[in-house]
C-alpha cells in the first residue's frame, strides 16, 4: 500500500500527501490491464513534445514551449482570452532552452540543438530577449560559434557565453538579473571561484555588475526582485551573507560547517512578499521544516511553518506580489500546502475535476488574475499542462509532455518501505507491469545516481516503467545517504559506499522476494553514475542473488576521482575533492584499505554473471576511459560481458536513438537473463 504521510502547517493543516485517491485511477478494460498491447520503445524515449509552460505576470498569457513541423523547440505565446497562438521565437537549427518573462511584454531565452549530444555541442547557451509578439529581438549573450539568426535579430554588443538566467525577478521592468560564473584555469565551472550578479537591460543590452560581498556562489533575489542574499562555500564552509535594505550594506549572516558531523544553522528558501526571509531548519525529529528567519535575533522562529515527518523540507515558495500563498514540496510524491483558503478551494475544485491525479498550481504574480496554470500527473500518465480558470471553473487542456503514450498500458507505482539488516527504514519506489498477476516476477533492482541526492519520487518516469511494461518489476530503493530523508538517513551513508549503503539495497532484494513480488531467481541490479558502481559492487558482494548487471556510466575505481591524472577531463572540483570526498566517501589516505576493497576494478575477478557496461566518449563526470579499464580486466574472467560506446554521449544518453538503442539492448539482455519479460509487437 502507498504509505499516506501528513504533514503539519502553521494553520493546523493536515494532508495526506501520497494521495491514497491515486490508486481509484480511471478504471481500465482487462484487456487492456492484462497487457495485450505493448507501447513502443520509441514513445518512451522521444524528446516532450510541450516541455514547459510560463504564466505572464498578469496571467493573460502563456508562453509554452512546443515542437513545430521541423521537429525544433519553438516558443509559443497563447492569448489566453481568444486562445490564439502564435510562434514568439524559433530558429532554422536551434531549439528553445530556458525561458521566463521580464514582464508582461517581453520573454527572456536560451537555445540549444536537442539533435547534438553534449560531444557535439560547439555552443554555448547563449540569452536573448523578444517580446511576446515576436518583435524586438535581442541577443544579449554569446555563443561560442555563429548561429542562424531570425532578420528580426538585432545586433549588438553581447555578454561572454558564461551569462545564465536566474529565477524571475520583479517581472515589473526591461530589467533582469543573470548570473555570470568566473572559474579556474580549467575552466567550464568545474573550479568556480566566484559568480558575479548583473543587473541586465533587456532591450538595450546594458549590464552593471552588483558588487559582490565574497567570493559568491549564489544570489537570491528579495521580494522586489533585488538581490538580498549571497552564499558561498569555501573550505568546507558555506557564508551566507544579507544585504541591508536600509543601508545597502552587506553583512555576514552566518557561517556553517556544509559537511559536519551535525546539520546545523538553516539555509534559505526564498523570501515572502512582506520581506520575510524563509528557511529551512533541522526539527526535533531530525529532519528540516520552513521556518520564519527573524533578522534581530539572527536565528529562526522555533515553531515550523510546514514539516513532513521523516522528509526534509524540499521546495519553494508560492507567492503573488501582495500574499505567501502556499508552498510546494516532495514527500511520496510531489504536493502543495496552501496557507490561503481560496488557493486551498481551488485546489480541491482542480483535484475533483482532474480525478486520480497530482495537480500542481501555479497562480500569476498579480493579485486577482483569473488563469492558474496546472501541471498534472499520476504513476501511468506523463506530464501535462492545463489552464484553469478561477471564475469560470473550467480546465483548458493545453498539452501532454509524452503525447504518445497510453496510460493504460502502463504499470502502477507505489512507495514502500523495509528494514535494512541493521533496523535502519529505506523507502523504495516500487513498479509493477500492467495486469493482475504481481507474484514472482522478473524483478531489477534500478539504484539512482548521486548518491547523496533526492530519491525518486512517485510519478511517471520512463526508464521504470518501460522495464514495467515488458513484464519485469522494479525497485528503487532510497537507500542510507540518499538525501531529503533527514540528517540520520544522510550520515548513516558516510563512508559506506560498498558496505552498508550495498546491504541496503541487496536487503530491498530479498524483501521483494520475502513478499512474494519477485523470484529468487531471477533478479537483475541495474543503475547509472554511482547506481553504475552499485551495480558492480552488487555483483561482487552478492553473487548469489543478482543473476546479472546492467550499469552505465559508472565509477569503477574510487581512487581515481581523487587523483589529478585526469582532471582535463574530470568536472570534478578541487573543493568537493578536498573536503566532501574525505568526509562523504573515505579519505584516501586512512582509509586507503577500504576504498580499494570497495572499488569494483579491485575486485573484478569475483564477478561472474553476465554484465552489459555502457559509457559515453563526452563524459566529464566518469570519463570512458574508467570503464574501458574496467571492461579490460572484467574480459579477463568473465567473458559474458557486453560493451556498448556511445561517442558523443555525455555522462547520460540525451539523444532519443541512443536512448532506444540502449534500452532495446537492455530488453534484449534481460529477457536473456532472468526473462522472460513481454516482447514487444
Amino acid at each position: 500500500m502507498l504509505y499516506c504521510t501528513t504533514f503539519r502547517t502553521a494553520l493546523r493543516t493536515t494532508l495526506c500527501t501520497t494521495f491514497v485517491m491515486l490508486l481509484s485511477t480511471a478504471s481500465f478494460t482487462s484487456a487492456q490491464a492484462e497487457g495485450t498491447k505493448v507501447a513502443p520503445i520509441s514513445a518512451f524515449f522521444a524528446h516532450a513534445s510541450y516541455s514547459g509552460a510560463e504564466l505572464s505576470p498578469d496571467g493573460k498569457y502563456l508562453a509554452v514551449r512546443v515542437i513545430e513541423k521541423s521537429g525544433h523547440d519553438a516558443m509559443a505565446v497563447i492569448t489566453l482570452d481568444t486562445l490564439a497562438a502564435s510562434i514568439a521565437a524559433g530558429f532554422a537549427d536551434d531549439d528553445i532552452g530556458d525561458f521566463q518573462w521580464v514582464n508582461n511584454e517581453r520573454l527572456v531565452y536560451t537555445l540549444h540543438d536537442k539533435r547534438r549530444a553534449q560531444g557535439d555541442r560547439r555552443v554555448a547557451q547563449g540569452l536573448y530577449a523578444v517580446n511576446r509578439d515576436g518583435t524586438k529581438s535581442v541577443q544579449l549573450a554569446e555563443r561560442t560559434a555563429p548561429m542562424v539568426r531570425e532578420s528580426s535579430m538585432i545586433s549588438r554588443k553581447t555578454l561572454p557565453w558564461h551569462t545564465y538566467m536566474m529565477a524571475p525577478g520583479a517581472q515589473d521592468s526591461d530589467a533582469i538579473y543573470v548570473a555570470s560564473p568566473e572559474t579556474g584555469n580549467r575552466g567550464f565551472g568545474n573550479n568556480l571561484e566566484y559568480v558575479n550578479l548583473l543587473r541586465l537591460d533587456t532591450v538595450t543590452g546594458r549590464s552593471e555588475v552588483v558588487r559582490r560581498p565574497g567570493a559568491v556562489h549564489n544570489w537570491m533575489l528579495d521580494q522586489k526582485g533585488e538581490p538580498r542574499l549571497a552564499t558561498a562555500v569555501e573550505h568546507g564552509t558555506e557564508t551566507i551573507w544579507y544585504r541591508d535594505p536600509a543601508t545597502d550594506a552587506w553583512r555576514t549572516l552566518a557561517t556553517f560547517d556544509v559537511y559536519g558531523e551535525q546539520r546545523d544553522g538553516f539555509q534559505p528558501v526564498g523570501f515572502g512578499p512582506d520581506g520575510a526571509l524563509y528557511v529551512t531548519v533541522t526539527g526535533p525529529g531530525g529532519t528540516t521544516g520552513l521556518h520564519r528567519f527573524n533578522f534581530t535575533t539572527g536565528k529562526a522562529d522555533p515553531d515550523a511553518l510546514v514539516d513532513a515527518p521523516g522528509y526534509d523540507f524540499n521546495g519553494d515558495l508560492v507567492r503573488n506580489r501582495n500574499k505567501l500563498l502556499g508552498v510546494t514540496m516532495k514527500t511520496d510524491a510531489r504536493t502543495s500546502a496552501w496557507f490561503d483558503p481560496a488557493m486551498q478551494a481551488m485546489q480541491k475544485k482542480v483535484d475533483q475535476a482532474l480525478p486520480g491525479m497530482i495537480n500542481m498550481l501555479t497562480p500569476a504574480v498579480e493579485p486577482g488574475a483569473t488563469n492558474v496554470l496546472v501541471e498534472s500527473f499520476s504513476d501511468r500518465v506523463p506530464l501535462r499542462y492545463s489552464l484553469f480558470n478561477s471564475q469560470t471553473g473550467q480546465i483548458n487542456p493545453i498539452g501532454n509532455s509524452q503525447g504518445a503514450i497510453d496510460p493504460a498500458l502502463m504499470g502502477r507505482q507505489e512507495m514502500v518501505r523495509y528494514k535494512a539488516r541493521d533496523g535502519l527504514t529505506i523507502p523504495a519506489l516500487l513498479t509493477l507491469p500492467p495486469g493482475g498477476a504481481h507474484k514472482n516476477l522478473p524483478m531489477v533492482v534500478l539504484v539512482h545516481g548521486g548518491p547523496y541526492v533526492d530519491g525518486p519520487t512517485w510519478g511517471w518516469n520512463r526508464e521504470s516503467q518501460f522495464l514495467a511494461t515488458r513484464g519485469y518489476a522494479v525497485l528503487e530503493p532510497h537507500f542510507r545517504g540518499t538525501t531529503g530523508l533527514g540528517y540520520k538517513h544522510f550520515k548513516a551513508g558516510f563512508k559506506q559506499w560498498g558496505l552498508a549503503m550495498q546491504d541496503d539495497i541487496a536487503d530491498g532484494a530479498k524483501w521483494a522476494i520475502a513478499k512474494g513480488y519477485a523470484d529468487a531467481n531471477r533478479v537483475c541490479i541495474a543503475g547509472a553514475s554511482y547506481g553504475g558502481y552499485a551495480v558492480l559492487m552488487g555483483l561482487v558482494n552478492d553473487p548469489t542473488l543478482y543473476k546479472c548487471g546492467v550499469e552505465w556510466v559508472g565509477v569503477t575505481d574510487i581512487n581515481l576521482m581523487y587523483t589529478d591524472t585526469w582532471n582535463s577531463e574530470s568536472d570534478f572540483s578541487d573543493e568537493w575533492k578536498k573536503y566532501a570526498m574525505p568526509r562523504l566517501i573515505g579519505d584516501r589516505v586512512k582509509d586507503a584499505a577500504q576504498l580499494k576493497a570497495t572499488s569494483p576494478i579491485e575486485q573484478a575477478a569475483r564477478i561472474t554473471q553476465p554484465l552489459l557496461l555502457a559509457y559515453g566518449g563526452a563524459d566529464r563526470r566518469v570519463p570512458m576511459a574508467q570503464g574501458k579499464l574496467f571492461y579490460e580486466k572484467v574480459q579477463q574472467t568473465n567473458k559474458d560481458v557486453e560493451w556498448i560506446q556511445y561517442d558523443s554521449e555525455g555522462h547520460g544518453w540525451y539523444l532519443p536513438k541512443n536512448n532506444i538503442d540502449f534500452w532495446t539492448r537492455v530488453e534484449k539482455f534481460l529477457n536473456k537473463n532472468i526473462g522472460p519479460g513481454q516482447q514487444r509487437e
